[in-house]
């Protein structure tokens, strides 16, 4: 069936007046093709121009269209003209070996196949590719390199090799679909269509290098930025690691030397208190010895030796002296460790701060920049502001400033607006001429001055300000 497909699509493109296929097509306007000299040749010869096959009579010989179609298949059809058969390979090497493709058609140990024939949909060997070679109905098959996927070369309609592709639908065809169901759309070989995807391709594969190598610059980026970021974690903890370990280190120092100092004073309490211990037993023993002779005379019967002795035993014992030593004892016992810890602890107490590492480079600084405006209510008339209170020029004409209490009425000095606060402040200035100062000063600073005085509102002065 394939080979009367071929016949037909053959017999489509054959001139009827050579019989051979067509050379310089050209085709007449009732739809016939010839070749050009063979047309020009009849006409000639003849006194009627008419068609040679159908005999269509024209009244004038009409005007030739010739069809870029036809001349691609019929360049197709001239490549299936029958080539010489390949040499045979030495016969060491005829069997298929891993990775070779295996003749369809051989059995027992197949021998590697040498060619694959689009239209039979197989795979021969040598020995068996001769027949292609030999038989005239399969001379015109489309014979091709060994190809393990012949059916997604063939169409599915004809069973016959893709060769053109269709622009209008998008799609590779058969030599049958050019003269059946594409007819009048725009089609092109397939090695040319090859090319123009191939520039797209190559657009496509632009756009992607430079989308990959942007990618790669912005990851090579990204990780540079982590890793500083890292290194700078890692830089902030091991200081707050120091600083909380000198911290902890200072702390338990004081602790130590608290503990100590309360031990100590612990010490001479105890030994104080003991002291007081034994001399109350003391005179508890006094006492105890006093009461039994205190008992004993108040029972004798014998009045004369009660008044004797009464006399030298009712004296009033000396109480004084051993409540004071009692009061003190127990004030000295109650309160020792309460003021020994405010006595120590609070002059030794470290004071730690932790300040955040010192800035390296102008990026650093810039993190504390303050974006500072000069105030022109401080302003001396002798300095005159521009580019919106950002710039001071001294001149030698008196600027027309309002009065304002704030202003400094003898020296060329300018406060700015803004108040400095936390710990750290940065600004940049660009300084031209001979002289400039630039300080800091408090908010109180004196404006108004006048002679030889300048130790109030002078930046020279250093009183309230400082200067760099």
């Amino acid at each position: 069936m394939a080979e009367a497909q071929l016949c037909g699509l053959q017999d489509e493109f054959t001139c009827s007046v050579c019989l051979d296929t067509l050379t310089d097509p050209v085709t007449i306007p009732c739809g016939h093709s010839f070749c050009l000299k063979c047309l020009m040749d009849c006409w000639d010869q003849s006194q009627l121009c008419s068609c040679p096959q159908c005999r269509h009579y024209f009244t004038t010989r009409p005007a030739l269209r010739r069809t870029t179609l036809h001349n691609e298949v019929i360049k197709k059809l001239k490549k299936t003209t029958i080539s010489p058969p390949p040499s045979p390979p030495p016969p060491s090497k005829n069997y298929a070996g891993p990775g070779d493709m295996e003749c369809d058609f051989c059995t027992g140990k197949k021998f590697r196949a040498v060619k694959s024939c689009l239209t039979c949909s197989a795979s021969y060997c040598w020995t068996h590719l001769q027949l292609h070679y030999e038989v005239a109905a399969l001379m015109h098959h489309k014979l091709v390199d060994p190809d393990r996927n012949l059916k997604e070369k063939l169409c599915e309609k004809h069973q016959k090799s893709l060769e053109i592709f269709c622009k209008t639908d998008e799609m590779c065809i058969c030599m049958m679909c050019v003269v059946t169901g594409h007819k009048n759309h725009e089609m092109v070989e397939l090695e040319m269509e090859r090319e123009e995807k191939q520039k797209q391709l190559g657009a496509t594969l632009n756009d992607i290098k430079r989308g990959l190598e942007e990618r790669e610059k912005t990851l090579k980026e990204t990780r540079r930025a982590m890793e500083e970021m890292k290194m700078s974690v890692k830089r902030d903890v091991e200081e707050n690691k120091k600083s909380f370990t000198g911290l902890i280190r200072c702390i338990e120092e004081a602790d130590r030397k608290l503990t100590e100092r309360i031990r100590e004073q612990e010490k001479r309490e105890t030994e104080k208190a003991e002291g007081v211990m034994e001399q109350l037993k003391k005179e508890i023993e006094e006492l105890k010895r006093r009461e039994a002779e205190l008992k004993e005379l108040s029972e004798t019967k014998d009045h004369l030796h009660f008044l004797q002795v009464s006399s030298t035993l009712h004296r009033e014992s000396d109480q004084t002296g051993v409540c004071e030593t009692r009061e003190h004892l127990q004030r000295n016992l109650k309160f020792p460790f309460f003021f020994s810890f405010l006595l120590f602890s609070a002059p030794e107490a470290p004071v730690f701060i932790l300040q955040p590492p010192e800035p390296q480079s102008r990026d650093d600084f810039l993190k504390y920049f303050c974006p500072l405006t000069l105030d022109m209510n401080t302003a001396n008339r002798d300095l005159h502001l521009s580019e919106g209170n950002k710039k001071v020029t001294f001149k030698g004409t008196k600027a027309e400033y309002p009065d304002h209490p704030d202003r400094f009425d003898r020296w060329p000095q300018v406060l700015c607006r803004e108040a400095l606060t936390g710990t750290r402040c940065y600004w940049e200035v660009e300084c031209s001429g001979d002289f400039m100062e630039i300080g800091v000063a408090y908010k109180g600073l004196s404006r108004k001055g006048g002679g030889d005085d300048v130790t109030e509102c002078h930046l020279l002065s250093r009183t309230g300000m400082w200067s760099c």
